[in-house]
């Protein structure tokens, strides 16, 4: 039996053009980006090139005298990581303010706010509505005038449900206070306009637009004070300092480039999927509750709870019945705790206790959906006895 993957928000398959790329570059032997010689000039220019490349495709301003700064990471959790600690300077003997947090952060904001509180910092917490939509109402409440940071993601990991960042964005510039998105999940899916937007950084990760694990990125606003996390090196403004791995980088701006050719046709594609595949469940399971279904939603994300069942249960049996899928995030597999998330949205606990999160991806055809529904019905039944 053909496993069916239904867990692309933890991670992507790496697109064949990427691959390739990838390998003709590691064929020809790039040299360290910061060497002098012309190896190292050559390898330098495909570096910065892509670094344009990318930052444009978000939305950044690439032109001028002090363009926007898009910071190479190992990935979307080292990205949120240098925001909260390098936008705070939590590290560099600055007295604790407060930071703003949403209750429905991806665990790379949420432990990084736990470490700050540990320093010394205050956290005020950003509650949700019943959907998981951040209380614009709120934030004006929390922004005081030691509040150092805001940090509110784009589009949530577990709901695919989108956040309102222009105007959280509007109330936090209007303070003077930066504010930081989480737009791992958004890359890939839907346009990001970064100057649009109005926030001061931004993350991302390739391994979640079809391109390779082990890179992401922070951009940053030209007038955004960071601090480094790390030291050693004067690589990218000194504020993330190592050698660039060439070959990460241009897997990168490939795969995020092969979306922007083809974003309607993969827009369209994943939206058709998640609508099949929620009004395939709701019919052989009326009970279904599609959480968050209030809210606009990124087109690739279904989180429902299957009423009556164990969720955990539930995503062992699909697993034997080959449907991959997940309880929540992949950063918290295996924890036998409920969905903070899905808690912070008021749901009731049986409720989620029986939710489960499936991400579809470009690579999934209507003949996969329509036989996922039918596995996935068929072990809803059996496990309730129906």
């Amino acid at each position: 039996m053909d496993a069916i993957y239904l867990d692309h928000n933890a991670t992507t398959p790496i697109h064949p053009e990427v691959v390739e790329v990838m390998s003709r570059c590691w064929r020809e032997n790039h040299a360290n980006p910061a060497s002098q010689h012309q190896l190292g000039q050559k390898a330098r220019r495909v570096v910065e090139d892509a670094r344009e490349e990318i930052a444009e495709i978000l939305g950044a301003s690439v032109s001028g005298i002090r363009p926007d700064r898009l910071i190479f990471t190992s990935g979307g959790t080292e990205a949120n990581n240098l925001a909260l600690f390098g936008m705070t300077g939590a590290f560099a003997k600055q007295s604790p303010g407060r930071v703003v947090v949403s209750a429905v952060e991806h665990a790379s904001v949420l432990e990084p706010a736990q470490h700050l509180l540990e320093l010394g910092w205050q956290v005020d917490t950003l509650g949700v509505d019943s959907n998981g939509v951040a209380k614009v109402e709120m934030l004006e409440d929390l922004l005081r005038p030691d509040t150092r940071l805001v940090s509110v993601m784009l589009g949530n990991h577990e709901t695919g449900v989108l956040q309102p960042i222009t105007r959280l964005a509007q109330l936090c510039n209007e303070a003077g206070v930066p504010m930081h998105t989480d737009a791992v999940q958004v890359a890939g899916k839907l346009p990001i306009d970064f100057r649009g937007l109005g926030v001061a950084a931004l993350s991302v990760a390739a391994h979640k637009f079809r391109g390779p694990l082990g890179i992401g990125a922070l951009l940053v606003r030209e007038d955004v004070k960071l601090e480094p996390l790390h030291f050693g090196g004067h690589q990218q403004w000194g504020l993330r300092p190592g050698t660039e791995c060439v070959p990460l980088v241009v897997g990168m701006v490939t795969a995020l480039r092969i979306w922007r050719n083809e974003r309607e046709a993969h827009f369209h594609h994943l939206l058709r999927l998640r609508n099949r595949f929620e009004a395939g469940l709701k019919a052989g399971f009326p009970e279904l509750v599609v959480n968050g279904s209030g809210a606009d939603r990124l087109p690739q994300t279904s989180n429902v709870a299957f009423p009556g069942l164990d969720g955990q249960v539930l995503l062992m049996t699909l697993d034997m019945a080959g449907v991959a899928c997940s309880v929540g995030s992949a950063c918290s597999s295996g924890s036998s705790e409920l969905s903070p998330t899905l808690l912070a949205m008021g749901l009731p606990k049986p409720i989620v206790a029986s939710s489960l999160r499936f991400s579809l991806g470009t690579t999934n055809t209507e003949a996969e959906i329509d036989e996922a529904v039918r596995r996935i019905l068929h072990v809803v039944h059996e496990l309730r006895g129906t």
